[in-house]
């Protein structure tokens, strides 16, 4: 439902080779919009991509913030409090991409 998020939402400079960046401590973000450790973040949005990005992330309407996928395919489950490098399901039914230490380090330090 995240990607229906980023369809809506007016594109703005990334700044890295990947496309996220961490504009501050706590916070990654694509061109379309940005995320915190409790998920999908309108504030966070406006702040580091503009008002306009805020508001059409807003108007996407009701969504599970918690899990979403960033423009470049990473997917994060904060409730499970990891990125993983796809969001594809193994035979399990559980979440199987690749955990991306990288990024998990920046939304979740401890």
């Amino acid at each position: 439902m995240a990607l229906l998020a980023m369809l809506f939402v007016a594109p703005a400079s990334a700044g890295s080779p990947d496309g996220l960046l961490s504009p501050e401590k706590g916070v990654l973000c694509d061109r379309y919009m940005c995320a915190s450790n409790k998920g999908v973040s309108p504030v966070q949005t406006g702040k580091h991509l503009g008002k306009k990005a805020e508001i059409k992330l807003f108007l996407t309407g009701a969504f599970d913030r918690t899990e979403f996928t960033f423009a470049n395919g990473v997917f994060c489950d904060v409730k499970e409090r990891l990125y993983r490098e796809g969001r594809y399901f193994g035979n399990d039914g559980r979440q199987s991409g690749t955990i991306s230490g990288k990024y998990t380090r920046i939304l979740f330090p401890e």
